[in-house]
């Protein structure tokens, strides 16, 4: 069962508005919650709750119910709260109330009815988002499956383009042409850029370099508390290969996955995504600007699935050509980081022009997740599929597809994500300082894909 064609077969059952699951965009997602709200004020809301009948709750009330929703779901969902820096009251609480699946969905399906009480502000609209967002997970989690955009759309509030074969086929033929050879094109690929692999002796020393240089460039742009800090962790057997755990105070705990060699470039592709001005970044702001100054308790948890992680991961992604403009980072790595890392400099440019070609491939991720959630493909075939139009090595489609098997849709977040903060970003021509601007905006504001569209 659909989550949203469940919820609206429900509402067709009493009497009320039926709506069909399919591809749509936010103009339908907002007629959709318009649906849901009449139908709950008219009293189709589940047994057992009712819609309110006092005073109009404040925003700052339910959004500390709301919080304690979310937190209540993490004790299901694992990887469902990605940090959490409020109250540790509404935690033990959350952990206290038993609450089953079941009970977080009628609550969060009465949550929206009371925020669309309050205001149409764009705190209440990111309230309503985050609710869609929550109700979507709890199906999921009760085995009620969307399509792979329908969920993606539920979750994050967008949907990627849809690539066929022939599109990465085209691409593949660029790179085959570019690197010439009587092997198969992924052998030739993997031995070309394995030249590239950074020492396991060396690995450490090169990611504080390019950390150091990421967090010089984001700083001269952005203004973040005073007492912020991260650690690095080297860590394996993970389905991601770095993560940011924020841990509140403007504190993070990275951690870089070590299971595969890391090519000098992913340095500070890592950097920046996972530190300075990606994800190390955004939760500071979102905590000082967003839960402390103005008192907003919701910014001070991160549901990773939610509309916050399209803006999370697109900015993080971007964050890389920002802080790296030109061939700044090109210069940097082959003067800086290559010989930190024992590498042959001289060897840069035919590395740097395969990586270009490659980063073309960056959608393929999306085609094999959404064949295979959708039930197109099987863990095998996806792996080939990986292999051959993704030029993953076989060990690395493995670990792609064990990603998929975690999180779902979330990896449209990273190139669709990049693309839509891209777009807002660099518009109407926008020079160096207005894109840092547009950029530190989205990190402290409750921004979300259909404000950047």
């Amino acid at each position: 069962m659909r989550f949203y064609t469940a919820v609206f077969r429900r509402a067709a059952t009493l009497g009320c508005t039926r709506y069909t699951a399919g591809r749509f965009f936010w103009g339908d997602v907002m007629r959709v919650l318009i649906i849901v709200i009449v139908a709950l004020i008219t009293g189709c809301g589940p047994k057992g709750v009712s819609a309110p009948q006092n005073a109009v709750i404040s925003l700052d009330e339910l959004a500390t119910h709301y919080v304690v929703l979310e937190l209540a779901m993490g004790v299901h969902d694992a990887s469902h709260v990605d940090a959490y820096s409020g109250p540790e009251a509404l935690r033990t609480q959350a952990e206290a109330t038993g609450w089953s699946l079941e009970d977080i969905d009628a609550q969060a399906q009465l949550l929206q009815t009371q925020v669309s009480a309050t205001s149409d502000s764009r705190r209440a609209v990111g309230l309503q988002e985050r609710l869609t967002a929550l109700r979507a997970r709890v199906a999921i989690n009760q085995q009620q499956y969307m399509t792979f955009d329908e969920e993606s759309l539920a979750l994050f509030g967008a949907v990627a383009p849809d690539y066929d074969d022939a599109h990465f086929a085209a691409i593949l033929a660029g790179i085959d042409a570019a690197l010439p050879g009587e092997a198969p094109l992924p052998e030739r690929v993997d031995a070309f850029t394995s030249r590239f692999e950074i020492p396991a002796d060396k690995l450490d020393v090169v990611f504080a370099a390019a950390m150091a240089e990421c967090r010089k460039r984001a700083l001269a742009w952005i203004d973040l508390p005073a007492d912020e800090s991260f650690t690095i962790e080297y860590v394996n057997d993970k389905p991601w290969s770095g993560y940011n755990w924020y841990q509140g105070g403007a504190i993070s705990l990275i951690q870089i996955n070590t299971d595969f060699p890391t090519q000098i470039s992913r340095a500070v592709d890592l950097g920046c995504h996972e530190g300075y001005p990606g994800h190390h970044t955004y939760n500071a702001l979102l905590e000082r600007d967003l839960a402390q100054a103005r008192g907003w308790v919701e910014y001070s948890l991160y549901p990773l699935f939610s509309p916050q992680s399209l803006i999370a991961e697109g900015s993080a992604n971007y964050g890389i050509d920002l802080a790296f403009p030109g061939d700044e980072r090109i210069a940097f790595e082959r003067d800086v980081l290559f010989p930190l890392a024992g590498l042959d400099a001289d060897e840069a440019d035919g590395y740097y022009a395969l990586t270009a070609l490659l980063a073309e491939l960056s959608y393929a991720g999306n085609e094999a997740a959404r064949d295979y959630l959708n039930g197109d493909k099987s863990r095998d075939e996806t792996v080939e599929w990986l292999v051959t139009f993704a030029l993953n090595t076989p060990e690395r489609a493995a670990q792609r597809v064990r990603f998929f098997d975690t999180y779902r849709s979330y990896v449209i977040n990273y190139n669709l994500g990049k693309d839509l903060v891209a777009d807002y970003i660099e518009r109407d021509g926008a020079d160096t300082a207005q894109r840092w601007q547009r950029f530190e905006r989205i990190l402290s504001e409750p921004v979300s894909a259909m404000d950047i569209r």
